[in-house]
């Protein structure tokens, strides 16, 4: 089996192509916390007023969504950019931490919430590897996402 296949088809068994299942559950495990996490620092941010932390727990929310739907919807184009959310994801909240070290408002809930951000990165990355299985099983999957046509076909300049 190529070591850069696709999500969708990395953890299937030889003959009937379904997921074991103890990789499925692992998986919808790993999701369901990552989405649980990010909700949760989305509603800390909503809470707390003003335009930013505002946008910010709105920007969380929707990525939250687009993690769930990127790691469940059997969609071929879904799959094909599953990496996206995942990536957008960690970026954010390495964003949201640098921006919160720089303003230098500290409080005890800004702590816990920047622990929890913490704790997203640390699992998208688990899931990453989990999904594309190391750096460079990543970079393919994007490069041929990037290269590759709905139907399939490779992209002609």
């Amino acid at each position: 089996m190529d070591q850069h296949q696709s999500p969708s088809t990395r953890a299937r068994t030889a003959n009937d192509g379904t997921y074991p299942s103890s990789s499925r559950l692992a998986s919808a495990l790993l999701t369901l916390v990552i989405v649980e996490l990010t909700i949760a620092t989305g509603y800390i941010h909503l809470t707390l007023g003003g335009p930013l932390f505002t946008l910010n727990g709105f920007g969380y929310l929707a990525l939250a969504g687009a993690y769930l739907i990127g790691s469940a919807a059997p969609i071929s184009i879904v799959e094909r950019f599953s990496w996206l959310p995942r990536i957008a994801l960690a970026g954010y909240a390495v964003v949201t931490i640098g921006a919160y070290l720089l303003t230098g408002t500290y409080f005890a809930l800004g702590w816990i919430t920047k622990g929890i951000e913490v704790g997203i990165v640390g699992l998208v990355a688990v899931d990453l590897l989990r999904a594309f299985g190391d750096p460079d099983g990543l970079r393919t999957a994007v490069t041929r996402s990037l290269t590759q046509r709905a139907g399939g076909g490779p992209r002609h300049a």
